[in-house]
């Protein structure tokens, strides 16, 4: 099969799937309140009511509303969201997004750099010291909630001893186009990764805080990847160690570290790419609570607020980019697979 219609057919197979998690998030969304209720307040006429309703569709029934949604999602309108001033769903997540995935990429860079390490020292250390301590801290992080990590370190960092100061107090004004921080004025938003902008804009203060302030949601929110991949790692690494061609390769005087990083780690890698592909769909889901705990302004803070006030177009345009972000991933990791594995062939 040729590279080009594997990948066909991989996308044409995510369609079901992520038709099946809008179907499913969006009449469960809609089953939590009426939708209506966001547009209005105690003091609004009925007369104004029934307008919003058949403006909205909201007074047809059920599968047509359904039908209307998903023929609006086709043309690329993802709906109004009335929690943050009735802006465009697409708009908002331009917006966010950068946020998100600035906070996501940084916390895979640590979670991939301390993982993989740690991983391949267990396995050539089995039953020592570093392989008890390595598979402990694995266990307590694969164990530990994320929300409850993240509130003790923020307990303890922040109101003990005032690490990087009080929550990122960070928004973008309507349309985006600036940024204003309490701390240091406002200034142009141009990629939307606060790193980057506080650089181009010159703010080096700026740049520090940040970083300072993704410290800490960064490593709550990568740790339990970094315990999943320092698992898969280990796992991975000792079965590859007991394989033939390891013997062969140690009986022909090679040194230990060229036989563990030249010929044990490229196929060790292959289980660990899947983990690592599938981890960053996670990222971005496990960003909700982080986000909303550490107050960085990216989607997961917003989802939060959207299900606050029953927004079901931002709920379910939020589940709908997860689920893409999953699919998108999982393509990219069976590619990989070819890159690592010669044994497996696209054509």
């Amino acid at each position: 099969m040729k590279l080009r219609d594997f990948i066909l057919r991989r996308v044409l197979l995510a369609i079901p799937v992520v038709f099946g998690v809008l179907t499913i998030t969006w009449f469960l969304a809609y089953v939590i309140g009426d939708p209506v209720s966001i547009y209005i307040n105690e003091n609004t006429p009925q007369r104004a009511i029934a307008a919003i309703r058949a403006a909205h569709g909201f007074d047809e029934p059920l599968h047509i509303q359904y039908f209307l949604y998903i023929s609006s999602l086709l043309q690329g309108d993802w709906g109004i969201s009335p929690s943050t001033g009735f802006r465009p769903v697409l708009e908002v997540i331009a917006i966010k997004f950068p946020a998100t995935i600035e906070l996501s990429i940084i916390a895979m860079i640590f979670a991939i750099v301390a993982g993989i390490p740690l991983g391949i020292l267990s396995a050539t250390r089995k039953d020592q010291k570093v392989d008890h301590f390595t598979r402990i801290l694995s266990l307590v992080g694969v164990s530990m909630p994320i929300f409850w990590l993240a509130l003790m370190m923020k307990y303890v960092f922040f109101y003990q001893f005032t690490v990087a100061g009080p929550p990122l107090s960070l928004f973008a004004l309507p349309g985006g186009e600036r940024y204003t921080y309490v701390t240091f004025g406002t200034f142009e938003y141009t990629t939307g990764f606060l790193l980057i902008d506080s650089l181009l804009a010159g703010n080096i203060r700026l740049f520090v805080d940040a970083a300072l302030h993704l410290i800490m949601p960064a490593f709550c929110l990568g740790y339990l990847t970094l315990a999943i991949i320092t698992r898969m790692m280990r796992s991975s690494m000792l079965e590859v160690l007991k394989e033939d061609y390891i013997t062969l390769a140690r009986s022909k005087g090679l040194t230990e570290r060229i036989v563990i990083y030249r010929h044990a780690l490229r196929n060790a890698l292959i289980p660990t790419v899947t983990v690592i592909g599938l981890a960053f769909g996670s990222l971005i889901t496990g960003a909700v609570l982080t986000e909303t705990i550490f107050q960085w302004p990216g989607l997961g803070k917003w989802a939060v607020r959207a299900i606050f006030w029953t927004d079901v177009a931002a709920i379910t345009g939020f589940t709908l980019l997860v689920a893409l972000i999953f699919v998108t991933a999982n393509l990219i990791v069976d590619l990989v697979y070819g890159v690592l594995d010669p044994r497996i062939r696209f054509g």
